[in-house]
């Protein structure tokens, strides 16, 4: 008898999970724009080397990549990509890896890599790429501002990001393309910065990517916030050795997102199972303060003070009673 309250719950549940698959496959399918044409990019071996001289040739190579990429979408027709890649493009901004094709990868860094101690890789969730660049950088600007010098924040766009509303944002197939990369990256980053302290900041989707990728990460700290889950039940699942946090501010919409995994006949797993920031899933939870899904990074925001002091390797701040 105590188990039948909860059986209509379920039920509901999963019906509102199937509803928004049903109902993001049209509106993804209307919304998905052409590709814009890009060149290949050069040919750039992994990270090895963290010298000024080394990392400063990387960085040539790369910009030349993407003024290149630049011409290929303005002879397109595509003024709001080419404008991205101007600004991409400009002097003093430093890329380890750039690919202008399949809607874009780069690897940003902000402060100087060759002598962080601490050192954050931002990974992004659905609805992000070349077009809307301008507000990763914006966020990995606030969060390189509130850590200091000794720091260096790494923007990973290593990833076709799917659509917010699409059936893709809700299944981990693009996560599990992504995760190799993104190991690989942090692998990178740790044998040329042995004694830094790497953060792996997981904004929504990107959360699912960090999870996939989190099993023998040579991360210090994993950072889930505004996660729609990660497609693991719970910490012991993602086998990692790395400190795991999660938060979600007050006015998270993702708040609202069932938190179930569905098997949709023929067509994949829709959900990604238990709530990062639920007792049960046994990470951390720190304050994220009362903002909404894109407010994480705002200047002068708790979740932002948060996320710093998390990748400084202290302690949250605790909300006040």
């Amino acid at each position: 008898m105590a188990d039948r309250p909860r059986r209509p719950r379920l039920r509901r549940t999963l019906l509102a999970a199937l509803v928004t698959f049903a109902v993001a496959v049209p509106v993804s399918g209307a919304a998905r724009p052409d590709a814009v044409p890009a060149p290949a990019p050069t040919a750039l071996g992994p990270l090895r080397d963290a010298s000024p001289a080394a990392l400063e040739e990387r960085y040539a190579v790369s910009r030349r990549d993407i003024r290149a990429a630049g011409r290929a979408a303005d002879a397109h027709g595509d003024r709001t990509r080419a404008a991205s890649l101007r600004a991409m493009a400009a002097p003093g901004r430093q890329f380890l890896s750039f690919d202008g094709r399949d809607g874009g990868r780069s690897v940003e860094v902000m402060g100087e890599l060759s002598s962080a101690r601490r050192i954050a890789v931002l990974v992004p969730g659905a609805g992000v790429g070349l077009d809307a660049y301008g507000r990763l950088r914006r966020d990995a600007t606030a969060l390189r501002e509130e850590l200091g010098e000794g720091t260096a924040v790494l923007v990973w766009l290593g990833y076709r990001s799917p659509a917010t509303v699409s059936p893709a944002a809700l299944t981990t197939g693009r996560a599990d393309e992504a995760a190799p990369g993104l190991r690989a990256l942090v692998d990178e980053v740790r044998t040329v910065r042995p004694a830094a302290r790497i953060s792996l900041l997981c904004h929504s989707y990107g959360s699912v990517i960090c999870a996939r990728s989190a099993s023998g990460t040579a991360a210090d700290a994993l950072v889930l916030y505004g996660s729609p889950g990660v497609g693991a039940e719970g910490v012991a699942a993602l086998r990692t050795g790395a400190r795991v946090w999660a938060g979600r501010g007050g006015d998270d919409w993702i708040a609202r997102v069932p938190h179930v995994r569905v098997r949709v006949p023929f067509v994949a797993t829709v959900g990604f199972g238990t709530d990062p920031v639920a007792a049960r899933f046994g990470a951390e939870v720190f304050d994220a303060g009362d903002g909404g899904h894109s407010d994480y990074l705002l200047p002068g925001s708790r979740s932002l003070t948060n996320l710093a002091r998390i990748v400084a390797g202290a302690e949250p701040l605790v909300a006040s009673r």
